[in-house]
């Protein structure tokens, strides 16, 4: 099961989340996400665990619960939607005219 785990400090190591987890089970991956251009984190991270009955008790073990000064939010990671194409979006037309 893949896992949503937001409101982490930005100081949170992959390690840090990985023995937090391994209290619930054996932990597959954990990705700290960071910005693309910045490379900083976040705040959040997915954690993937195998075995789904240890993933919704880490799940119920940590949401609302503080971890390194922070109230976790946990839950199961929702599907990822297909965000389209490598444009798109509302960036608006062409000229035209604009009365402000």
């Amino acid at each position: 099961m893949n896992i949503y785990v937001g409101n982490l400090t930005f100081d949170t190591t992959d390690e840090q989340l990985r023995q937090a987890f391994e209290e619930f089970g054996e932990v597959t991956s954990v990705n700290i996400i960071k910005d693309r251009y910045t490379g900083e984190p976040r705040g959040f991270a997915f954690v993937e665990m195998s075995d789904n009955d240890a993933a919704t008790e880490a799940i119920n073990g940590l949401n609302g619960q503080e971890f390194r000064g922070r109230t976790l939010n946990v839950n199961e990671a929702r599907p990822r939607t297909d965000r389209g194409g490598g444009r798109g979006g509302n960036r608006g037309g062409g000229g035209g005219r604009r009365s402000w």
